[in-house]
């Protein structure tokens, strides 16, 4: 029993009845209890009118602290912008990583585009991006995640995953790498070879422009939704299957996509060689789709497909 005096908040009130009731204990409803100590009026303030009782009975939880949610909103802020993680010294060889692999990526999966006595078939492009991609993702996978596609970033961002200035310096990587790649491969290949445009992504016959948005949309959606699940750490069942996995979807997503558009899935893969080669027609269609399907995949995994625990709390590194 409290003694004569005491003051006696709603909130400790309140709080006491969930502790002592097993039902509401049950049902979660103290997990948004706010910490002791809350500034909020007392039972029975001095002064207190007629009007203050209605206008309190009116309300069915009191206001949460104004400091404390404020100082929460900031840390929120400070994660999402990801100050503090760019400016480690460690962030510049997470950068290199992602344009090391990046540049091996366009440079062999682009190589493999090359027609040389016969046309290159859809089966051989196919697991050649794949593979590659599973390699990279073994590789550098520990170090900076082996994004190697700004759509990937991009759909990390949206889901909570990749701060917002390490998604931004990881596409200038990777646009950079990309670039770097098809020049390299434009230097080891006969220039007859390369009149053949270095692997660059183009529609297909009687293909229109929002036809190739929605199937760059779809198949990169896919990609996005596979990195979400095999990377998820709240996940047992998929340790060490990672790298094959991504590597699979993009074989498969290949097989599909490559007589539609080429099969970007990634605009760093069709920036490269068009800077090289000079040609940007229909370019931003390998920006829109991918980036559409990157946000869908990102924000419906976060939403209601992530894998859930009792200390589910988003992360901003995977």
């Amino acid at each position: 029993m409290p003694r004569p005096g005491d003051k006696r908040t709603y909130m400790s009130l309140w709080r006491e009845f969930l502790v002592f009731n097993s039902t509401a204990r049950r049902f979660g409803l103290n997990r948004h209890l706010g910490k002791p100590g809350m500034n909020v009026s007392t039972v029975f303030p001095e002064g207190y009118t007629e009007n203050d009782r209605i206008q309190r009975h009116t309300l069915s939880m009191p206001k949460e602290d104004e400091k404390g949610f404020n100082h929460e909103r900031y840390q929120r802020m400070k994660e999402f912008v990801g100050l503090e993680e760019v400016t480690k010294l460690d962030f510049l060889v997470m950068l290199f990583a992602e344009i090391l692999g990046t540049f091996l990526l366009v440079l062999i999966g682009c190589a493999s585009c090359i027609t040389w006595a016969t046309s290159p078939n859809v089966l051989h492009i196919a697991f050649t991006f794949g593979l590659a991609v599973a390699s990279l993702a073994q590789a550098l996978g520990p170090i900076s995640g082996c994004h190697v596609n700004p759509a990937v970033s991009f759909g990390l961002l949206i889901s909570g995953n990749c701060s917002f200035l390490k998604t931004v310096s990881y596409v200038i990587c990777q646009c950079c790498g990309a670039i770097a790649g098809s020049a390299v491969l434009k230097l080891l290949i006969p220039k007859t070879q390369a009149v053949h445009g270095l692997g660059a992504t183009m529609l297909g016959a009687g293909v229109t422009p929002a036809q190739g948005v929605a199937m760059e949309a779809i198949v990169t959606f896919l990609l996005v939704l596979v990195v979400h699940a095999v990377t998820d750490p709240k996940r047992t069942d998929v340790k060490g299957w990672a790298p094959l996995a991504i590597g699979l979807t993009i074989a498969v997503a290949h097989m599909a996509a490559v007589p539609v558009t080429g099969s970007s899935m990634n605009p760093a893969r069709t920036l490269g060689p068009a800077v090289v080669i000079e040609e940007y027609q229909n370019i931003w269609v390998y920006w829109v789709g991918p980036l559409i399907g990157a946000c869908l995949a990102g924000g419906i995994y976060r939403m209601g497909l992530r894998a859930h625990r009792e200390d589910d709390e988003g992360s901003y590194d995977f």
